[in-house]
């Protein structure tokens, strides 16, 4: 007599198979595009030296006169924004907008010169960032990573209870029998990268949905908030401080996301003036050498960047996403009177914000500098090795001539609880539990389509 299916598992084990498939191509991509930007500091030396090297002087022009030599250089070109050197041995930076085209201009800051320009959106940091983030076709790329994070999530999670050990030993689980071969060995290999790269690939997982624009927007604004008083007296604009970052460029940190964007005071422009010398409302009265000293008195570390105001209301935004954390900081700044509006460091993180930045930054592996890089290095390797040897596993097991899902097996135990758990991760991720829902109505239908297509049997 044979064994009973049980179809609920029946079920899971296809969706496992099914997910896998749609999974792994966004895996080996994320792997591959965060293993660039986890070397971006090496790589931005080796590849563009000419572009990020100076030789230190004696007296270095302030923001104000790099900014008018860029001007003379670039005169139809609108400012959005600065970076001052990060170091005595390091180049300005200038990012503008030339005849729609997004620029960044690197400029000597103690002669002055022009050392060249490079595409904000064309280059390999910035595709590689975008790919990572979007796809390079915003929303719906975004949405389609979300969607691929939240099902590898469950994939890693009901994996771990397919493959949990059903026997004493530790050979195919805890290590690969490299004497075995063919399907067997791709099996260890595919198992035992799981099982000790699971906890990593869930923490890499979890920590880049934060960046998400559904998932990620949701857990920030249930979990992301700060003191009310911080911002009571200060006029607000609708948009939030968020709304700086880009696909291709991060300005300000995930922390400060969610706090809102205050605006300038046109008003502010003329106090102190009469009324023939009133500066025009849209014409900022202070200049980027000011922000830059008020950076300072501020406690603003070096590395620092300063994203100019836009429109008569807009304000000076100074952001710092350092890789230590604490040190993060997001100054804005009236354009006008140069008075500081709002401030989000540290101090205004609540717990799970510090939790979260103190993760992103071991995700980017920026804690704790060339040991943290090599690190994630190593969990992105991992992830290909078990993104590959699933593949190949799966193909050599599928049905003889058949694109489908491999045979059934009934000796896994826990069948329940893994469906159990898929249903959980499912409501915690809603793109997720949306998309299960659907595979299972496409799935009852497929099937009530071949029971019906069967010829009746006459008894």
């Amino acid at each position: 007599m044979n064994q009973p299916t049980p179809s609920f598992y029946q079920l899971a084990w296809r969706w496992h198979f099914y997910a896998g498939l749609f999974v792994i191509p966004f895996l080996v991509m994320l792997s591959l595009t965060g293993m660039l930007y986890l070397f971006k500091p090496q790589l931005d030396q080796l590849m563009y030296p000419e572009l990020l090297q100076v030789s230190p002087a004696a007296q270095a022009l302030d923001a104000d006169q790099l900014r008018a030599r860029v001007s003379q250089a670039h005169p139809q070109a609108q400012l959005l924004k600065y970076l001052p050197p990060a170091s005595a041995s390091a180049s300005a930076q200038f990012v503008v907008n030339q005849n729609g085209r997004e620029l960044n201009l690197f400029v000597d800051p103690y002669r002055g010169t022009l050392l060249g320009s490079q595409d904000a959106h064309d280059n390999l940091q910035a595709i590689a960032r975008s790919l990572h983030g979007t796809l390079l076709i915003g929303t719906l790329g975004d949405r389609l990573i979300e969607l691929a994070a939240g099902w590898a999530i469950v994939l890693v999670v009901s994996g771990l209870y397919l493959w949990w050990p059903r026997g004493s030993g530790g050979a195919g689980v805890l290590w690969p029998r490299l004497s075995a071969r063919g399907r067997l060995l791709w099996r260890d290999l595919h198992a035992v990268t799981g099982f000790w790269g699971a906890a990593l690939l869930l923490f890499m997982l979890l920590t880049g949905m934060t960046w998400t624009g559904f998932w990620g927007t949701q857990f920030a604004a249930v979990w992301n908030h700060f003191p009310a008083e911080q911002f009571r007296a200060v006029p607000k604009s609708p948009l939030p401080t968020g709304s700086l970052n880009e696909a291709h460029r991060q300005t300000v940190p995930w922390a400060a996301e969610t706090a809102p964007m205050p605006v300038s005071d046109p008003h502010a422009a003329h106090q102190g003036h009469d009324m023939a010398n009133m500066a025009a409302p849209d014409a900022p009265v202070i200049g980027l050498q000011r922000v830059v000293e008020i950076a300072a008195a501020q406690g603003v570390p070096p590395g620092f960047s300063v994203t100019l105001p836009k429109g008569p209301t807009g304000v000076y935004t100074v952001a710092l996403g350092a890789d230590d954390p604490s040190q993060e900081v997001t100054l804005h700044l009236d354009q006008y009177s140069g008075e500081p509006l709002a401030a989000v460091r540290w101090a205004q993180y609540g717990t799970v914000a510090r939790g979260v930045s103190l993760g992103i930054a071991l995700h980017e592996g920026k804690l704790f500098g060339l040991a943290n890089q090599l690190a994630m290095a190593g969990v992105c390797l991992l992830v290909l090795l078990s993104a590959v040897s699933g593949l190949v596993m799966w193909w050599k097991r599928r049905p003889q001539g058949s694109f489908g899902v491999p045979p059934l097996r009934h000796d896994l135990p826990l069948w329940k609880g893994a469906v159990l758990v898929m249903l959980l991760l499912g409501v915690a991720f809603p793109l997720v539990g949306g998309s299960l829902l659907a595979v299972w109505l496409l799935d009852r239908l497929l099937l009530a389509l071949r029971i019906a297509g069967r010829p009746a049997v006459s008894g």
